[in-house]
């Protein structure tokens, strides 16, 4: 067998619009990521925790089918510009326009007295902006290994879209909590409902023109068979896809890890009383995780990716516990927190840059796989996988805690127009605690699955090397050429 050519197939340029397109999907991202959409709902617009933690989980419920769904639609699109380009071309602009309709419902409905009417604006917005972010982001992820058919060129991207969304995407939340603690404070005389929506329009317009040079810049390299699979054929795929559905498996197992994300907002905000201090926080994570990018490739020479996805499992459980005993008694004061949550996120970063783009290599190694296996590729399904687990993270988590708020005696009561905190007695060490430790605790369970994950070594290479043939000889037959397009 022969051995796959090391040619560089995506210039420095592309990989580059890649990786500023993700970040500016990831700008207006952030702001439904984690904690804020819920801090948004619940003190912002003042809808009741149960009503948005109820909204978000039966949305997150439905995404486990739509996602697939539309991934399945993907990959029976056959254009001139492709199957995934399409997409990445007419999404930006709508997904603008719901951006900030779903963050301007406070002003919308500002003199609106009805809680039910809020219920409805909040249904009907949040919908209408996943609907088109998902016709977004499976094209987009799934750009990630039609790009090119070699795995260091993949690399090269999935890096590059995860660093820079970690820079220019990464600024939208310390932009939003500085905002957020000047509203609080009265140094700007602007009401957090106003916070948001200035955010929404700077993610609209900042964000999604940024998101326009996926489809503008980016090209499809791997060839596609000229049969097109019908909607259910593709909806199918996943369960024939034994490495996927064991990736699934675990990421959905680990949701709950989403929780301490959702958590750090609230402890920051109701328990600490300074939104911004995530900002210093994280920074040495910040610098670390940038770093990190360059580690990857020798880290890769030593681990496979199952080996990597072990270490860093056990790695945030050891962390977790050390943080939560360490700052039992003192997760209030700053002077001991501070440098705590310092330390604990540099080594966190160090396997969040790592983790932000080993999955993603993964399930492009399952869609290698299935056309290795069927003849079919299915980037669409494959990597509509990755678009609703996140998605179902945030949604699960989101939902789950928000529902807890209540149980652990944190409430929201109207004050001359302000939505104020009540909390009980034990509130703040519950907060502490579904930040710091018990998120990870659950996420460590996802680690099991992949035990029986088998895409690494000698087999990963012989699918690699089987492909490389089928593709020179698919591209001689149709066009007498390489088997991808030339720039």
């Amino acid at each position: 067998m022969s051995e796959i050519k090391e040619k560089r197939y995506v210039s420095p340029k592309e990989t580059l619009a890649y990786g500023f397109a993700n970040s500016g999907q990831c700008f207006g991202y952030n702001l439904v990521a984690g904690g804020y959409l819920s801090i948004f709902f619940t003190k912002v617009f003042g809808i009741p925790s149960e009503a948005v933690a109820t909204m978000i989980l039966f949305l997150g419920i439905w995404d486990t089918v739509n996602d697939p769904l539309m991934g399945a639609v993907v990959d029976k699109t056959r254009t001139r510009y492709g199957k995934l380009r399409p997409y990445l071309l007419f999404v930006p602009l709508p997904l603008a326009v719901t951006t900030i309709l779903l963050f301007s419902g406070p002003l919308i409905l500002a003199d609106a007295k009805s809680v039910v009417t809020k219920i409805i604006y909040m249904y009907i917005s949040y919908f209408i902006w996943e609907f088109f972010y998902t016709i977004g982001d499976i094209p987009f992820w799934g750009m990630s290994a039609a790009i090119s058919p070699l795995p260091s060129d993949r690399t090269r991207c999935i890096s590059s879209a995860r660093f820079l969304s970690g820079i220019f995407g990464g600024i939208s939340i310390p932009i939003l909590t500085l905002l957020m603690d000047a509203s609080e404070k009265q140094i700007l005389h602007i009401s957090l409902a106003q916070v948001f929506c200035i955010m929404s329009v700077i993610a609209a317009t900042f964000g999604m023109g940024l998101f326009s040079l996926a489809g503008l810049k980016c090209k499809e390299r791997v060839v596609q068979t000229v049969k097109e699979p019908s909607v259910i054929e593709g909806f199918k795929v996943m369960f024939r896809n034994k490495p996927l559905l064991l990736i699934i498996c675990g990421n959905v197992i680990g949701a709950l890890s989403g929780l301490a994300g959702v958590f750090q907002t609230y402890y920051l905000a109701e328990v600490i009383n300074i939104n911004s201090l995530m900002i210093i926080v994280s920074l040495p994570g910040t610098i670390l995780g940038w770093a990190t990018y360059l580690v990857i490739p020798k880290l890769k020479k030593h681990f496979d990716n199952r080996q990597i996805v072990f270490l860093n499992g056990i790695t945030r459980i050891i962390v977790a516990t050390l943080v939560f005993i360490i700052g039992f008694r003192h997760f209030s004061e700053v002077k001991v927190i501070l440098p705590l949550l310092m330390i604990r996120n540099l080594i966190f970063s160090f396997f969040d840059t790592i983790n932000s783009v080993i999955p993603t290599e993964m399930i492009g190694d399952t869609v290698d796989y299935m056309e290795w296996k069927t003849g079919e590729r299915n980037e669409g399904v494959s990597f509509s996988v990755l678009t609703f687990v996140g998605k179902l993270t945030g949604s699960l988590s989101t939902s789950v805690a928000t529902a807890v708020l209540p149980l652990i005696g944190l409430a929201y009561h109207e004050v001359d127009g302000k939505n104020i905190a009540v909390k009980g007695e034990s509130t703040d060490l519950w907060i502490w605690a579904f930040y710091s430790f018990i998120p990870y605790l659950i996420g460590a369970l996802g680690l099991i699955p992949y035990f029986w994950y088998d895409l690494t070594g000698k087999k990963l290479k012989t699918i690699r090397s089987d492909l490389k043939e089928r593709h020179d000889e698919m591209s001689r037959k149709v066009s007498g050429g390489d088997y991808v397009g030339e720039d």
